[in-house]
């Protein structure tokens, strides 16, 4: 297993310690199919500590291979040998629910920069454990909230089966007024979806709602725009964000779908953000390398106030979320979630690149349904 070691000693000018006083253990998915976000949450996040100029910030970063077993095993060497005082990465949910309970039992912080199961979100909330991304149900009760506002009454749904998935279309759900023609979850990394878009046709849906991360959304999109079926979609982000829509090309033009990022939220911190990551890495943002960015930003934040040796202290600054989010109005609910606003962004063409523009608000201020559930 290969280890990339990058500390912000390294990129931050005129840096130059022996050791570091925090460390930071980064688990993401950097090989297979879903190395795109894995990497943009890394970028992004040392991106931040790079231009917060500290020296004292070393960042320990793991693949995780996409394989739970992987994550577990990195989790206990991060913790046990690694000694570091906040762990952060994962980006899949069926990874994140095999690491967090035990990291956080074991003292240690967790920053979630993208997976957000409901079962962590509600009754298996942690005094150590903060999501700077979303509860995994936010993002489709938004697309469910839009599709209502779209006029859309009869929606064939479907996402992978595994707890992203399921939060998903319940989250969906939750907020649809109208009648569903057909609910489907797929096989996790599936890449032919021939027999779920001729179920699509046949189901007399006038709209499709998905949840497809990553390849898998790629592949769906190219398929059901040669299939002819045409009836319009919606769905959330993570299937039509900056990382994939070169690869889904034309098949995604005008497909609406819900973030609480967009490149071109209008707030300095963003705009400032874009610049800087484009010219970093020759590429625009997504929204995992934002998630990426807010989340380093929260830990300086609250490295700037306390030391994570003083675990009361350093909660309380994480809670605090002193810092400039690129999405804007950013806060924690009571289960360290995100109150946020969602937006409704539409895939366009700006020369030569598919992008996506904000039309407007699916959400605002929004929580999650399970904080009431959570007894810290």
């Amino acid at each position: 297993m290969k280890k990339l070691l990058a500390t912000a000693a390294a990129l931050a000018l005129g840096a130059g310690v022996a050791s570091a006083d925090v460390k930071v253990g980064m688990i993401t998915t950097l090989s297979g199919g879903g190395a795109g976000l894995g990497i943009d949450v890394r970028d992004g996040f040392m991106l931040a500590i790079e231009q917060s100029g500290r020296d004292d910030i070393e960042v320990v970063i793991e693949d995780d291979q996409r394989k739970p077993d992987i994550a577990v095993q990195l989790s206990d060497k991060m913790i046990q040998s690694e000694k570091v005082d906040v762990l952060t990465g994962i980006i899949w949910s069926n990874l994140a629910m095999a690491v967090i309970p035990g990291a956080v039992a074991q003292g240690k912080v967790y920053l979630s920069p993208n997976a957000g199961p409901s079962a962590l979100a509600g009754k298996g909330c942690h005094e150590n454990y903060f999501n700077v991304a979303w509860q995994n149900d936010n993002l489709h009760e938004a697309a469910g909230a839009y599709a209502n506002s779209a006029g859309y009454e009869n929606s064939f749904i479907l996402a992978p089966n595994y707890p992203a998935g399921q939060d998903a279309l319940t989250g969906y759900k939750r907020f649809y007024e109208g009648e569903v023609a057909g609910e489907i979850y797929t096989q996790l990394g599936q890449t032919d979806y021939a027999a779920e878009i001729a179920q699509i046709r046949a189901s007399g849906a006038d709209s499709v709602f998905f949840f497809l991360p990553g390849g898998m959304g790629i592949s769906f999109l190219k398929q059901y725009a040669d299939s002819g079926v045409g009836l319009p979609v919606v769905g959330p982000a993570f299937s039509f964000d900056q990382g994939i829509l070169q690869a889904v090309g034309p098949a995604a033009l005008g497909v609406v779908n819900t973030s609480q990022w967009s490149k071109d939220l209008d707030n300095a911190a963003n705009a400032a953000f874009v610049e800087r990551f484009e010219a970093k890495y020759d590429r625009l943002p997504s929204l995992y390398a934002s998630q990426g960015f807010d989340t380093a930003n929260l830990l300086i934040s609250a490295l700037e106030k306390a030391d994570p040796s003083d675990a009361d202290a350093f909660r309380e600054a994480l809670r605090a979320a002193d810092f400039d989010s690129v999405r804007g109005k950013f806060r924690f609910g009571p289960n360290h979630h995100p109150i946020q606003t969602i937006y409704a962004r539409k895939v366009i063409k700006e020369g030569d690149v598919f992008t996506n523009e904000v039309i407007g608000t699916a959400l605002e201020d929004h929580s999650d349904a399970y904080a009431a559930e959570c007894k810290m």
